[in-house]
């Protein structure tokens, strides 16, 4: 067990008493501080009380809608926010993702999927936001320098090519959507120029991957955007 998850506090804001338990039960046996709500109310009335280290939270609360939660809770906190959800729209995705979530599971789950999802989201947020350096397995990634190495040898990127692997990079294991993206790289967000992100993404591949067709390190999530893969 890693000292990560030892006293770490995550707060369950579900209004499925049988989905709840199987959270408690699973998450204590990781060794997590479980708290429960029921409510969208309940729940930020425990973000404050209970001062979490991460939520899991559904969407289909029976006071509050869960996205209008995620953005009170962005509102005064940048703590780590799982999506829980039994909608499966990509519309639904995006915009929890574009609001401040951290990531979405979709039900009906896999605990082992979730538990992965928590140690990823922690370990993100307890990463300092400007690391000199990136390391993803064989990737080696210079920001200061703004350096790529694979294997040991440089990489030649573009300006814009770079800019994209950093982002995805500072956020492994997290879903990052198209428009994040488009506005964090070229500082707007302009639907007609998502076939630019496609072209660079495809650019990346063919520089870092063995296999641009089966990648390992970028991969998309159909409909919404792309996420690297966080390197163990």
């Amino acid at each position: 067990m890693s000292n990560l998850e030892h006293h770490v506090r995550v707060l369950v804001v579900e209004d499925d008493t049988q989905i709840r338990k199987l959270l408690k039960v699973t998450l204590q046996a990781h060794k997590y501080n479980v708290y429960e709500a029921s409510t969208g109310e309940e729940g930020l009335e425990k973000v404050s009380l209970a001062s979490p280290d991460l939520v899991i939270l559904d969407l289909g609360l029976p006071d509050l809608s869960g996205l209008d939660v995620l953005r009170s809770i962005r509102e005064r906190s940048n703590l780590p926010v799982i999506v829980l959800t039994a909608i499966d729209r990509e519309a639904d995705k995006i915009f929890a993702l574009d609001h401040g979530a951290d990531d979405y599971v979709t039900k009906p789950f896999g605990m082992g999927e979730l538990v992965a999802r928590i140690r990823v989201a922690l370990r993100h947020s307890a990463r300092a936001q400007e690391e000199p350096v990136l390391h993803h397995g064989e990737l080696m990634i210079n920001v200061a320098q703004r350096s790529v190495e694979l294997k040991g040898e440089p990489i030649k990127l573009s300006p814009t090519e770079f800019d994209l692997l950093k982002i995805l990079a500072f956020n492994a294991g997290r879903v990052i959507t198209k428009s994040q993206l488009l506005k964090q790289v070229w500082n707007e967000y302009d639907d007609s120029n998502r076939h630019y992100l496609r072209i660079y993404i495809g650019h990346l591949r063919k520089k870092l991957e063995d296999n641009p067709a089966e990648p390992k390190y970028i991969v998309t999530e159909p409909g919404v955007g792309y996420r690297f893969l966080a390197a163990e």
